[in-house]
Order: C-alpha cells, then structure tokens, then sequence
C-alpha cells in the first residue's frame, strides 16, 4: 500500500523564512549594539587612563598667592627676672594672675606665714564674738562703720556671681580688711577691761603675729608676670646670641610644643615688648638670607607677626637663624620650644602652574611663553615671571619696550597675544 503524503499546510515555508530573517535582522542589531558598547567601554577606559595619567590638560588663570615657606623648630629667648623669696617652702598666693602687667615694686605673690590656717580660724571666730558684742553693748557707732557694713555687704553677694579665683581671692581680702578696720573701731569705742574691747585686743595680737610671717615679694623692674618658671630664664637670654649653637639648643633636651607648669615658689617678670626665636635650618632661602631682612612667622596659634632676623651663624651643615618678634609676646610665654612656619615670602597676582610654563631662546634672552586655548585656536603668549615657587609662578604680560630689549621685531610685538584672567591655557 501506498504510504499517504502528509499535507503541508499552506503558507508555513513563508512563515519559517520570516523567522529566518526576523532572526537574522536581530542577530546584526544585536552585534551592532555589543560594537558600539565595545567600542564606548574601550573609549571611556582609555579616557580614565588619560585621566589619571594626566588629570587636566588646562588651566584656568586667576587671581592668586604663591608662598615660599618652611617648617622650624624655635626656641623662645626672652628678657626675663625671676623673683624669689625666703619661706618659699611654705607655699604662695597670686596676688597678680599669669598675664597680668605690673609696675616695678608692684607685690606680685606672697607666701603663706607658718601656722597661717590655725590664725585665720582664730582671727575669724573672734570676728563672730566681735559682732555677737557690738550688738550687745549697743554702742553708738560712728558713719564710717555702718559704711564699712555695707561694703562688706556687697563684697559677699558680689561673691555669688564670680567665677574667677583671682577675683574672689582679691575680693576676700577686702572683706578681712573691712573687717579688721571696723574691729579697730570697736575697740578703740570700748571701754577698758570690757569683754569687747578684750575680744579686739585679743584679734589684734593673732593679725600681728600672721602679718609678721607673711613675706610679700614686689617686682623688679615692670613687665608681665609669669609663673611659668622653668629654670632656662638664666640660660636662654638675649644678651649675646653669639653663643648659640644648634648643638647648644639640642643638648637642652626640651620637647616641642611643652606647656611650662606654673612655679609654686617662684614668678618671673618679662619683657613684653619683644622677645626671639632662634631657629636650626639648611633650605636655600635660610643660607642667602641677611641680618636686618623681615619674614613673616606662622606661630603656633596661626597668627603670623613679622619677624626681623638679628643674628645669623652659619655651621658646618645649618644655618642658625635668631628673629625677634614684637607681636603675640604675650602668646609664647608658656613655652620654650615650639613648632612654627618662616614665610621667606609672599606675591599675589596672575597665578599659573609651573608645567604650564615653556621656554625659547631670543638671541642671548631665555624667555617664558605659555599656550592659550581659545576653541580650536592656539596661541603663544610671552609671560615675564615675577615669582616662583615649586608649583606655581605669579607673572604678567611683557611691555612693548620690555619685548623690543629682549630682542623682538616690531612686527612680532604686534602680533602678540597677551594673557587676561580667566584664559585656558595648556599644561
């Protein structure tokens, strides 16, 4: 038997060659996108490549300042005297702070009198039996202590709204004083032999003996007061520089940026108008620097005073530099060695990078030019470089009769560029 033909149906051979093709078209799309993502990634690795390798290839020029400076190590020398007295073993009481200014024989400090404690507690209790008898004995007291009442009054509420030591300590005093001034009164108010006039007597005798023992030392000459005492006060002055050495400061062995603690037996006046700082470098600007040239200094507190350098000694390897100060004297007392910026100097103006900066020879002249981006056009464009340090340079435009010295033709200087802010220029 005759196996049957299967049908075909009608229209599927057109159906499978439209897949084909369908199939066919999205394969090329397909391989069409993966190039063009292909050749984008390709495209953008080699742009980060460039990138990095070299992160811009312009600069745009503006109004700048360019520095040359370096770190130091300073040791502060000042005018210094040191005040210290006899019963320095038994403690002190400021009676001027750190800071303050005081004139020549002016008390600064005092020590305590042995057995001060015991007298003050004493001198006190009697000053409570002293007003309990006043009040008693109902004497007509003069205006002068019903004055002195209210003083120490006020001196007491005042108490409650201070916060400074120095100021309490200053306004118990004059508490103790007021009092002792209206115990004088009452007693010269009693009669001989009473209880009150007994008490007073009594008061005066334990003020005598704590007077007697408190020793008050004055200022010697008139300055600042300080009672950061350190020991170098004889060894680190100003009275001749040629002694110093970079050998010298080392063996000191003190370390940098160290706050002086304060003295608890002795203060010290110092010279508030200048003082120095002697500084060990080897940089170019330290080796050609002179006697009598101003820098700007960067002290620790990033405030910058001028600084004039008084003494120059130069060593084997270093140039030891002293420069002295007449600002932020008062800033630098609680130190003796300090970390701090020499700012050799400063320019502002133009400011471009250094490997913007190329060069071509005119005759015997070397000259400075950068490029100019202007779109797709370029141009050469002299600069004359006013300063420079290790990045960057501070210039200006040449003159027409600068230009003509170096050697150019009229027709060169008038075709010439010249450089405005703000212009792209290449690197």
């Amino acid at each position: 038997m005759k196996e049957k033909k299967k049908k075909v149906p009608q229209g599927t051979g057109k159906l499978n060659n439209n897949l084909l093709k369908r199939d066919f078209k999205t394969n090329k799309v397909l391989f069409v996108v993966s190039f063009l993502v292909l050749v984008l990634i390709i495209f953008f690795i080699y742009k980060a490549v460039v990138f990095i390798q070299n992160p811009t290839d312009t600069f745009r020029v503006e109004q700048g300042k360019i520095y040359q400076e370096e770190r130091g190590i300073g040791y502060i020398i000042r005018e210094e005297t040191v005040t210290k007295g006899s019963n320095y073993k038994n403690g002190m009481e400021q009676i001027k702070s750190e800071g303050e200014k005081v004139a020549k024989d002016e008390a600064i400090f005092r020590y305590y009198s042995s057995g001060e404690d015991t007298l003050i507690k004493k001198i006190e209790d009697l000053d409570a039996k002293i007003e309990e008898a006043m009040a008693k004995e109902k004497l007509d007291f003069p205006r002068d202590v019903k004055l002195l009442d209210k003083q120490i009054e006020d001196k007491i509420v005042s108490l409650e709204k201070v916060n400074d030591m120095q100021t309490i300590k200053e306004t118990k005093r004059e508490i103790a004083n007021n009092i002792t001034k209206k115990a004088k009164i009452a007693g010269e108010l009693s009669p001989a032999g009473s209880y009150l006039k007994k008490l007073v007597d009594e008061r005066s005798k334990y003020e005598n003996q704590l007077n007697e023992g408190i020793e008050a030392l004055k200022a010697p000459i008139s300055g600042v007061v300080s009672y950061k005492v350190d020991g170098y006060e004889e060894v680190l002055t100003p009275n001749d520089f040629s002694n110093l050495s970079t050998s010298f400061f080392e063996d000191l062995n003190l370390k940098t940026g160290q706050v002086v603690a304060d003295s608890k037996e002795s203060a010290k006046i110092i010279n508030n108008f200048e003082c120095y700082i002697a500084c060990s470098l080897n940089s170019e600007q330290a080796k050609t620097a002179e006697v009598g040239d101003s820098v700007k200094l960067r002290l620790p507190n990033d405030t910058e005073v001028t600084g004039k350098i008084v003494h120059i000694s130069n060593e084997e390897e270093n140039v030891l530099i002293v420069f002295e100060i007449n600002r932020q004297v008062k800033a630098l007392v609680g130190y003796r060695k300090i970390s701090f910026d020499i700012v050799w100097w400063s320019d502002s103006g133009k400011k471009i990078p250094n490997d913007a900066i190329n060069y071509e020879e005119k005759g015997e002249n070397k000259v400075a030019y950068i490029t100019r981006k202007r779109g797709n056009y370029q141009d050469k464009i002299w600069i004359k470089i006013k300063r420079q340090n290790d990045k960057y340079a501070i210039v200006e435009n040449y003159t027409r009769e600068e230009l003509e010295n170096l050697g150019y033709s009229n027709e060169e200087i008038k075709a010439r560029s010249t450089l405005s802010l703000y212009d792209e220029i290449l690197q």
